[in-house]
């Protein structure tokens, strides 16, 4: 089994792999000040309360950080408690199969790298990964499979805390999406904004990636995307 671990800026998730699937996984908040200890009592707590694993036989390790306090401590982790198992860490100089044409590559951050690598796998390029965490990722992916930019934005959870900071009035409010778009209610005003707003955003840029991707193509929302443009599944480019 492969234990994978990725370390966000909010949130770490952690699955275990049997082959190509998932057999357990868990979200736990990120915290940089955790020591190596601390992080391991965490993960052998989390593999033995598991019902899904009785008895976990892990083989290798996986990890990508955007936190380098934590990628530190996992390092340290990975070294006391694990040094049996074989631990791969993707940062720059580790070769994914994924070309990164950037100015830098070195600053293109391991979860959009696998991102990327992920899009390429699952559906080939060319391709638009869109990625929800404290910022908002549009990763732009070649026919070739090559990462060849994107575009960042604010998360929606630091959008929703900035507003209700500025904005005395306007309460944090459950991120679900309203029945209508024009809200008859503060609250109902505040989920169509976030939801609907942001949903525009995915859905704008996405499609001018995808123009900028296969040019030739005039792309439009559609289920089945035409021969050689980026793939559109549902509500969110593949």
């Amino acid at each position: 089994m492969l234990l994978t671990i990725d370390v966000g800026n909010t949130n770490t998730v952690l699955g275990v792999f049997a082959g190509d699937e998932v057999v357990e996984h868990w979200r736990i908040a990120t915290d940089p000040v955790r020591t190596a200890d601390e992080l391991a009592v965490i993960l052998q707590g989390l593999l033995a309360q598991s019902t899904m694993l009785k008895d976990p036989d892990i083989s290798g390790i996986a990890l990508c950080s955007t936190v380098p306090s934590v990628l530190h401590e996992m390092r340290e982790m990975f070294r006391r408690y694990y040094p049996d198992l074989t631990a791969v860490i993707v940062e720059p100089g580790i070769r994914t199969g994924v070309p990164v044409r950037m100015d830098n590559p070195k600053e293109v951050g391991s979860d959009r790298i696998m991102n990327a690598l992920a899009a390429v796998h699952l559906y080939g390029g060319p391709a638009v990964v869109v990625d929800f965490g404290t910022s908002t990722n549009f990763d732009a992916v070649s026919d070739k499979g090559e990462f060849v930019g994107g575009a960042l934005a604010p998360g929606i959870e630091i959008s929703v805390d900035a507003l209700s900071r500025r904005a005395a009035q306007l309460l944090k409010v459950e991120l679900t999406r309203p029945g209508r778009v024009i809200g008859k209610n503060t609250v109902e005003a505040l989920q169509s904004g976030i939801i609907f707003g942001f949903a525009g955003q995915v859905e704008g840029i996405a499609r001018r990636m995808a123009q900028e991707l296969a040019p030739a193509t005039r792309t439009r929302c559609r289920s089945s995307p035409p021969a050689g443009s980026p793939r559109w599944s549902s509500t969110r480019w593949a």
